[in-house]
């Protein structure tokens, strides 16, 4: 991560090169990562630079990026964030804040000023965006993370640790542009090094797995081959009893006879619910399953253990060779990867931990009525009602406490509640996407602006015998929404299936 020294100098270049200049883009290409885009037009000389900003802990830094960063499928909050509130805004200035490794970069946007800032502590590193009183509003990673002590809403405060020294200075001989490209490119050396230790890891791992499937599957083989024995017995055992089936008592538990070549006795146990006749049958039909059983074992152990043997092979070249490029490549290393990085990223209950948990009507009820379900930017989730009896389940069963209730004024369209999880005082940026929900699934979806009546649940009532989606309500306030159109894509692509 940048020492104190090198941050200020970063800071001091990023503002001659493109103080004044306006973001045309914001990107989230992964946890902990941010890039935008910014072009300045200063006395006809036009510049313009993609800047990359790292808040994970050992990599935190700030530089100027070749190219801008592939953008995930599925916009993360704090870029979507960005992209609706500081598109086109203007970078106004940036410096330190606090003398400290705080980097503060000062936007001006439509709705005011921002600060996007950049900590630098260590795993406690982050980017936070700050309002124009100075109030937390999102956080690139999660609070938990870095630092706990913060509330979003609230006044930012600077870390109570003592002022840091200069520390070194690795760029000296570069400024400018130089200096913010030289310090792209260093992290950039890091992270690729990083990566490629991860490969090294992720593809011994794979191996591993392999190599341990591999072994407990020829154990398996000759777990099967080692039953060679009974399947002899059971030949003998068919023969003698054929040859003895006239003695056989009925409903006999077992009957004794005389091996032909020992002369040996021999007790052949039976089925007393079976005759003679369907005992000896029994006996040879079991005989015949085991010899097929054997049969393909003996033709698979080769395999096996050739398989086993190219795993091992695999895993020494692994291990020895200084470059995976050319190993990586292989067909088969690849499909090896695939399979277990497809069983690692396998959905799990835990990964669904910030969905709450559906009311138990829910799951009883046909998909048909089934609320459609967004995620608000604050992780809070917004249900729409499919049809006018999905809007009836969803407004008088499904919502409950103090869940808010939209719908548009003066045009047809559906129920959307957005469910508060208890709070009084829903965030403001989650309320105005359930008003968006409310706009885009109505009569008026194309409206640029438009009033949704916003209402506490429980002021919403169903009169006996009214038709299917008509509800009344009283109280509660009517919002003027004035549309975005990123905000509404942001919600579209953040629809819970279910």
């Amino acid at each position: 991560m940048l020492s104190l020294i090198e941050l200020e100098r970063v800071g001091a270049a990023l503002a001659e090169a493109f103080a004044g200049g306006r973001v045309e883009r914001w990107v989230e290409p992964a946890r902990g990562r941010l890039a935008f885009t910014i072009y300045r037009r200063d006395e006809g000389v036009k510049r313009k630079g993609t800047i990359g900003i790292d808040a994970r802990p050992e990599l935190a830094h700030l530089g100027l990026l070749e190219r801008m960063p592939k953008a995930p499928e599925r916009m993360p909050a704090f870029s979507a964030y960005l992209r609706a509130h500081l598109s086109r805004a203007r970078l106004e200035g940036v410096e330190l804040r606090g003398r400290d490794r705080q980097l503060a970069l000062r936007f001006s946007a439509r709705e005011g000023g921002y600060t996007l800032l950049l900590s630098i502590f260590g795993r406690r590193s982050n980017v936070y965006l700050l309002d124009g009183e100075d109030r937390l509003v999102q956080a690139l990673r999660p609070l938990s993370e870095t630092r706990s002590e913060l509330e979003m809403g609230t006044a930012y405060r600077n870390p109570g640790s003592d002022a840091p020294s200069d520390g070194k200075d690795r760029f000296i001989e570069a400024s400018g542009l130089t200096l913010l490209t030289e310090v792209a490119e260093c992290y950039s050396n890091e992270i690729d090094g990083r990566m490629a230790d991860g490969k090294r890891r992720q593809l011994m791992t794979a191996l591993k797995k392999e190599r341990k499937s591999a072994s407990r599957r020829i154990e398996r083989i000759e777990a099967e081959l080692a039953e060679s024995e009974e399947a002899n017995t059971l030949a003998r055992n068919g023969e003698l009893l054929k040859a003895n089936l006239g003695r056989v008592v009925s409903r006999a538990d077992s009957v004794s006879v005389r091996d032909f070549e020992t002369g040996a006795p021999v007790e052949i146990p039976l089925d007393k619910s079976l005759s003679p006749k369907a005992n000896l049958e029994a006996i040879f039909k079991r005989y015949q399953k085991l010899l097929r059983r054997l049969a393909k074992a003996g033709g698979q152990v080769d395999v096996a253990r050739a398989t086993l043997e190219s795993i091992e092979m695999l895993e020494r070249e692994a291990r020895e060779a200084e470059s995976l490029d050319e190993i990586l490549e292989r067909e088969e290393v690849q499909r090896l990867l695939g399979r277990y990085a497809a069983k690692s990223n396998a959905p799990t209950g835990a990964g669904d931990s910030h969905r709450p948990a559906l009311p138990s009507v829910y799951r009883n009820m046909p998909r048909k009525l089934h609320p459609r379900r967004y995620l608000s930017i604050d992780g809070m989730e917004i249900w729409v009602g499919r049809s006018d009896e999905a809007n009836d389940v969803l407004s008088t069963r499904l919502a409950k406490g103090k869940d808010l209730f939209f719908h548009l004024d003066g045009a047809p369209g559906s129920h959307v509640v957005l469910r508060t999880e208890g709070r009084e005082d829903p965030p403001s940026e989650s309320v105005l996407d359930a008003c968006e929900l409310a706009v885009h699934f109505s009569k008026q979806k194309n409206a640029g602006r438009a009033d949704v009546h916003v209402v506490p649940i429980k002021n919403v009532k169903k009169p006996k015998g009214a038709k299917r989606g008509l509800v009344y309500v009283t109280g509660g306030k009517s919002i003027h929404l004035r549309r975005e159109s990123a905000r509404l894509q942001r919600l579209i692509a953040a629809k819970i299936d279910d």
